[in-house]
């Protein structure tokens, strides 16, 4: 008997506290009910049509616009380092010497070799004539004519072979001279007064990047890179003067860049592990802020809205068909209503269709009414529901 009365006891405490959650639960901060208790408050926001743009975040690195091994292209012991390293350079300028005498050496030869390729020739050309004289006579037989021609024409090669040798030369002891290939800034040198480079491969020396403009790859699911190009095809994005997509950097101390940079290409593939796209945004550094490496997130917008109303995600219900939502009507009663949703921005649905401008959306208080039921609206302001970011996603 006392096990079927403690049993009781429990079952009447579990439903009082039941009706006191429920009732708590229903209470919100709009005051109390209207007298009897009859109609119940309900918080209500005033649906505002508005732009409503979307912006993606991306993780990315920086890249130099251009980057240059500078190597040595003939062999021999660095004498000097014409470059202070991390400093400026410009095409042309000259980096590092290797010893030349060897390439001196080997240019006055080749001046020599060709000097007796043009003594040859003159020897053979003057040697050709005269047969050919005799041989309009008859007076030397034809194969003598012939070998005469032949030995003249040998000696042209001979005299081109020399001056091809020559210009090769001189090119190698150009070499010995290590100029810079590209504009840029230089690193740190990788070798020594002293060392010996270039033998047998073409030793890298230092390494020149070009930062100015500088490039950041970030990547982007497959189905957000087809709702921006839907977006840019159908001119619904906030443009570029020269017509592309604008991209903002924040920096690793979360501070913005100043400058904005464009939208260069996406690759033309996805990557099956991932199911992302690689993109390309160039941006201007002329003060040199950006540099190569470097982790930053990658700003870009993804679609907009012209006539869009955000409402709380708490005031929608999503279906696997319809998404509604309610409202309250000139007769102070609940309505349900289907919308259209095109995405979410922050904690808030973006309603593209379903609401119109000055509907009551009700946004707290669902426990105390139902579809169909009197209720006082109490409106709230929507800065208490705005409380996402500009990031987003489209559907």
């Amino acid at each position: 008997m006392h096990y079927f009365n403690a049993r009781a006891r429990c079952v009447v405490y579990r439903l009082l506290v039941a009706v006191l959650i429920g009732s708590l639960v229903g209470c919100g901060d709009y005051g109390e009910p209207t007298a009897g208790g009859s109609i119940p408050n309900v918080g209500v926001m005033i649906a505002e049509p508005r732009l409503v743009t979307l912006s993606s975040e991306l993780s990315g690195r920086l890249e130099p616009w251009r980057i240059a091994e500078v190597r040595a292209q003939v062999s021999g012991i660095v004498l000097k380092r014409l470059f202070r390293e991390g400093s400026d350079v410009k095409a042309g300028d000259e980096l590092f010497r290797i010893d030349p005498a060897p390439y001196r050496a080997a240019v006055q030869q080749a001046q020599s070799n060709l000097a007796v390729a043009n003594a040859n020739l003159l020897i053979a050309k003057a040697q050709y004539d005269r047969i050919a004289a005799l041989g309009k006579v008859k007076a030397v037989s034809e194969l003598d004519e012939i070998t005469a021609q032949a030995s003249y024409k040998q000696a042209e090669a001979e005299v081109e072979a020399a001056e091809a040798a020559l210009e090769s030369a001189r090119i190698d002891l150009e070499y010995a001279t290590v100029k810079a290939p590209i504009s840029g800034r230089i690193g740190r040198s990788l070798v020594t007064e002293g060392a010996l480079v270039g033998q047998g491969e073409a030793t890298h020396l230092a390494t020149i990047q070009q930062i100015h403009p500088i490039y950041a790859s970030f990547n982007q699911s497959a189905r957000e890179a087809l709702s921006l190009r839907r977006f840019y095809a159908e001119g619904a994005l906030n443009l570029n003067p020269d017509k592309s997509i604008p991209v903002r950097l924040r920096l690793e101390d979360g501070s913005e860049y100043p400058h904005t940079g464009s939208l260069l290409f996406g690759e033309l593939t996805v990557e099956r592990s991932t199911g992302q796209i690689n993109f390309r945004a160039q941006f201007p550094n002329s003060e040199g802020m950006l540099l190569p490496g470097m982790y930053v997130r990658a700003i870009m917008e993804q679609g907009r809205y012209p006539n869009a109303i955000l409402v709380p995600q708490q005031a929608v219900t999503r279906g696997d068909n319809v998404d509604t939502l309610w409202v309250v009507d000139e007769d102070q009663k609940v309505a349900v209503r289907e919308v259209e949703i095109a995405g979410s921005k922050g904690n808030q649905w973006i309603v593209t269709g379903g609401v119109a401008a000055g509907d009551r959306v009700v946004v707290d208080g669902f426990f105390k009414a139902a579809p169909g039921a009197q209720v006082t609206p109490v409106i709230v302001s929507f800065e208490e529901h705005d409380t996402g970011n500009e990031q987003g996603s489209g559907e």
